[in-house]
This record gives C-alpha cells, structure tokens and sequence, in this order.
C-alpha cells in the first residue's frame, strides 16, 4: 500500500486550528430550546425531577443524562506525542483531537481535562472527585512511571472505565497486527521468541498482554537504553521492568535479537541496524512503532530481508499500528454495557477482531479512501484500515461480549444482532431508515440476477448480498473467470452463490422463444435473438427474470445505465398506462429527500406503442403531463 507521504507545515496546522471557531471542539444540546416550555423541561423547574430520581435511584443518572455516552480524556501533558514534558496547556490541543477522533470514529462525546500538576497524589484525587460526570476515563499523554501509578489507582477506586491509551491501545493493535503475521508466517504464539526494544508504557503494555494472550515469560526479552533488562539487573531499574526480567546471557540489543522471531520497537529512530535484521530467524515479525521516525524503515528491511513482514506506526507505509483503531471502539463497547472496567478479556477480544477483520474482504470505502487500491490480507496488510467502515461493528461488539463473559458488564446486551445493526446506524444515517426494508428482503428471501458476473465489484457485491441473508445471488459469466478473479481477490464462494454462463445455459432455448415472441414483429429473426441471448448478459439475465426464474436484475458497472435498460427492455416491457422512472433517495438525520425523473430513462426504451405510430430505439419520448 502506498498512499503517500502526508505532510503538514507549521502554518498549514495553524490556519487549521485557529480557521472559523478556534480549536476542534464544540458542544450542542441534544434537545430542542426554541420555546418557553423547552427552557422549562430543559432546566427550571423541570429538571428538579430527574435530579430527584436520581438521587433515589443513581442508576437512572444513565436514563436522564449524558453519562452513558461522555468520556473525559485527561493529561498533565507530561509526555506528549513525541515532544516530551510540554505542560497540561499545551496538550489541549492534542486532548480536543482526541475528543474529534471520538466523535467521528464511534460517535462518543467527550471532553478534555488538562490537569495542571505532575503530582500524583493531586491529580489521582483531581479524576476521582470529577468522575461522576462521565461514562469513562481515557488518561494521554502522562509520563512513566507515573502513569502506571495513577492507571492503577484509579482502577482501583472508581467504578467506570479507566484506559491509558498510550499503553493499551498500542498494545492492543500490535498484537492484532503480531495475530495475523505469525498466522501468515505459521508459527503459533506460544513459540514465538520475541525481542522488545524500549521500556516504556506502552512496550511493558505489549509485552504483559501478549503474555496474558499465551506467550511464555521467558521467550520475551525486553531491552531499555542500557541494554537487555536481565535478572540481577540493578540500574536503571523499577518495579514494572523487574516483573519482567529474565535470565539470559544477551546484554546487547544485538545479542538478544539474533535468531528472535518478532521484534517490537517502541524506542527511538535508528536504534536497530540492517545487521541486527539480518540475524533474525526466517520469515521475520519486525513492528518497529517509533514516532514519527522508526527503529528501522522498511526499505532498510527490505534491502537484506525480502522474506519480513513489516509494521511501522506511520501512515506512509504498510501496516500502521494507529491507536484510532482501537479506543474508539473499545470505550463505544465498554459504555454500551455500562463495564465498571476495562478488562484483559476486553482487550483480547479487541485484538482478535481487529485480526479477523483483517483477513476479511475489504470494502469499497477502503479502497476508495486510498485512492482506489484494493487491500488484501497478506504481508503488506495485517491491520485493518482506520476508515473501515465495519470497525464500529465489529470491534465493539467483541469487547461488549467480552465484558459480559467476563462478569464486568451491568447492563446486558440480549440481542448481539440487533445491537449490531444499532451500532451501524451510529454513522450511517441511511442505516437505521433502511433497516425495516433490509429485515423484510431476509424475511423473504429473493434470487437477484447480476448481470455482469465476471467483474470485481459485481462479485463483491453478491458475495455481500448472500452474506447479509438477502437471498441467492447469480452470476452470469464464465465459471472459470469467475472462480480465478475470486481466487485474484482471495475469495472463497460461499453457500448458495449460483453463476449461470449465458452461452451454455440449459434454459436458453426458452429464453430464445420469449424473446423471439416480444421481437419478431419487429424485424428480428430467430437467429438473432438466439445470439442476444448467448452474447449479451442483459438480455440473458432480463429473461431469467421474465420467465420467472430470478426477481431482479443488478447491472450497470461496465455500461450506463441508458445502454443496459435499452437491453433489457427488449425483453421486458413497461405495463401500458405505466411510466418508468429513476428514484434517488437521500437520507439524512433528520429527514429523507426522494428525487423522481419520470422521462431519464424513456428515450432509450425501444419502440413504444403510441398513437402516433412506432418509436424507433433512441427516439425522444416526451414526460408524461
């Protein structure tokens, strides 16, 4: 995947921020205020009754308040980005990015907190005292030691979801992205020998969950500025990289990854050398996560390793372990079943989603988002895409499970299906209005007939179709071009998928009839109509529909739309007294927009009957008055 360096100059990034209202954050009611009787209800003296029920009933606070969905997203600013101690000022901007990423990745309110002390006592007592007005807690940008510290104590005294990112969330997409490689590379994770340069927050994060994922203590060694953290190790030295010492003879980067399977940098730019890569096992796992510059670029990889599966945190490059795939997502599943916490099954089951979801078909949005390539599972993409539009489905319904089996749950989810489709109308207007429709094409299933069977986006789009239980999908086309341009885009063909190769279908006999019967009073001979129904897809799959044998046609991928339905109509006919027209609807929150073209289409409908005599293909019919 190459998508392109993305750069931003200081004043680019500054016209961005200070343009229009400053900043990246804005907060609107979620309720009207245009009368007397909405400021009544809104506040006094209306309000006084939640107030009431909640003080008799704290539970309700979710029912009459905006706590279920607002999550605070808290810094001193002591670690941020790459910069370093810059003070809780001026991390705000960073905090109001992330509260955007909330709202446009799971549709989660929030609002930042800069907590001005690099005490932990203060700030600890600061979240604990402000935490009833939120859902959760997403602490960014705190320096180590002291965020495990303050992640720890936190847990401990509140009963809502406390989540450091910058340690959770790299941890888990690495080891969605580390799933994935091994599985491409055949090796399972309990023998995996495993390298970790940095001894960070967010290295000790990787590290602990892979352990708790299966991976045995002594096949990881981790490595800080001074080298290899090793048993009988006393400088440099604290509680949370002690917990993970082992023995070993390795004192040097160099010396522990010789012959190592996987190595995680979360370090600096440049401290592993083509050298080091080279003295790796076969089939190499390198994720070198550095910002903005990693251990090592992939070109350096790929200079002495062809044979390395490579994950960078940049954008520029394959793989990118980006945290904006895992937060949102994991907050939207954790609030939605009101968790008390954010557990290690919640991250697990995170993880294994987003693996699984890499392995899937990947949608149009993606590919369009860059810039049309087609992204399949393999070496080159082993993490989903941030703009993966099944994201907001499939990761929080995985961490809501998880928290249910793992008893932190306190609102159950009954229906896992339902809830899914609820969650795809978080982003998609059109989902939830379409959602009726869709539930009665599952409740009577149809058989769909598409036309141009042998293309890509055709197959895709009945492949989705039969996966979503609306029916039987048919191709038209070649059996065996079909089969390989699956195999091309690494597709299976499920249950049910039908192909129908027009030439030697058993029905076109038929079909020929039908055809000829609607044709030949219209100089057409029986030879030719043979051969539109051998030759041309259209007409084939139109006389599928006409003879009963399908519902409906989908076409128009590699013809307009004029082209095909002047096709079709030669087989199908508009009812005497009917008018065909286009439809195109738009659906937007607050309200649907249908536009209706009566006459798009009808001076490509071939030979209308009129009182004035016989059109001819092409003719200009007139709308209808």
């Amino acid at each position: 995947m190459d998508t392109g360096i993305i750069r931003a100059t200081e004043d680019e990034a500054l016209q961005f921020h200070a343009s229009g209202r400053p900043g990246k954050l804005s907060i609107a009611p979620t309720k009207p205020l245009t009368t007397q009787r909405d400021l009544a209800l809104a506040y006094s003296p209306g309000v006084a009754f939640p107030c009431l029920h909640i003080q008799r009933q704290p539970s309700t606070v979710f029912d009459y308040t905006s706590k279920g969905n607002f999550v605070a997203v808290i810094s001193n600013g002591t670690a941020v980005l790459g910069l370093g101690d810059l003070g809780a000022l001026a991390a705000k901007p960073v905090m109001e990015g992330k509260y955007a990423l909330f709202k446009r990745f799971a549709d989660i309110d929030s609002i930042d907190l800069e907590i001005d002390t690099r005490d932990v006592d203060e700030f600890v007592n600061c979240v604990r005292f402000l935490h009833p007005a939120f859902g959760g807690i997403n602490l960014e940008d705190i320096k180590a030691p002291e965020c495990f510290i303050i992640e720890e104590r936190l847990r401990e005294l509140l009963d809502i979801p406390v989540f450091h990112d910058d340690q959770h969330g790299t941890a888990i997409i690495a080891a969605a992205g580390l799933i994935n490689a091994l599985h491409l590379t055949g090796r399972e994770l309990e023998q995996a020998r495993m390298v970790v340069n940095g001894a960070g927050a967010a290295s000790i994060a990787c590290v602990e969950l892979l352990k708790t994922m299966g991976l045995p203590p002594d096949h990881v060694v981790l490595c800080d500025t001074r080298g290899v953290i090793h048993r009988g190790r006393t400088d440099g030295m604290n509680q949370w990289k002690s917990a993970h010492a082992v023995e070993t003879k390795a004192r040097t980067l160099a010396e522990a990854i010789e012959g190592a399977d996987v190595f995680f940098g979360l370090s600096a730019k440049g401290a592993v050398d083509r050298a080091m890569i080279r003295s790796m096992a076969d089939k190499p796992v390198i994720f070198a996560m550095a910002n903005p510059d990693p251990e090592i670029t992939p070109e350096e990889v790929r200079a002495v390793r062809s044979d390395a599966i490579i994950a960078t945190g940049r954008s520029d490059y394959p793989n990118q372990v980006n945290n904006v795939l895992g937060f949102p997502y994991i907050f939207r599943g954790a609030l939605d079943v009101r968790a008390s916490t954010i557990n290690d099954t919640m991250k697990i089951a995170a993880a294994e989603a987003l693996a699984e979801l890499a392995r899937e078909d990947v949608p149009d949005e993606v590919a369009a988002a860059y810039s049309g390539e087609r992204l399949r599972y393999g070496p080159d993409y082993i993490i989903p895409a941030p703009f993966d539009p099944r994201l907001i489905w499939a990761v929080p319904s995985a961490v809501a499970r998880a928290a249910m089996d793992s008893g932190v749950a306190r609102k159950p989810i009954l229906d896992m299906e339902a809830y899914k489709r609820s969650l795809r109308a978080r982003l998609d207007p059109t989902a939830a209005g379409l959602e009726l429709i869709f539930e009665q094409v599952r409740a009577q299933p149809k058989r769909v007939v598409f036309a141009e069977g042998e293309e890509e986006k055709t197959i895709r789009a009945a492949l989705l179709f039969a996966e979503s239980g609306y029916g039987t999908p048919v191709l038209v086309g070649r059996e065996d071009r079909i089969k390989s341009t699956m195999a091309a885009m690494g597709l299976n063909s499920p249950g049910g998928l039908e192909i129908h190769n027009a030439r030697l279908s058993q029905d076109n006999k038929r079909y020929t009839d039908l055809l000829y019967a609607r044709q030949q009073r219209h100089g057409m001979l029986y030879r030719d109509c043979q051969r539109m129904v051998n030759q041309d897809r259209n007409v084939f799959a139109a006389c599928m529909v006409a003879c009963g044998d399908a519902d409906a046609v989908v076409t128009g991928v590699t013809r307009n739309s004029f082209d095909a339905l002047d096709e079709i109509s030669r087989v199908i006919a508009v009812k005497p007294g009917d008018v065909l027209f286009g439809l195109t609807v738009l659906l937007a929150r607050e309200r649907t927009l249908g536009l209706i073209a009566k006459f798009c289409f009808l001076p490509f409908l071939r030979r209308f009957h009129t009182a004035n005599g016989n059109f001819r293909s092409g003719d200009l019919v007139p709308p209808p008055t």
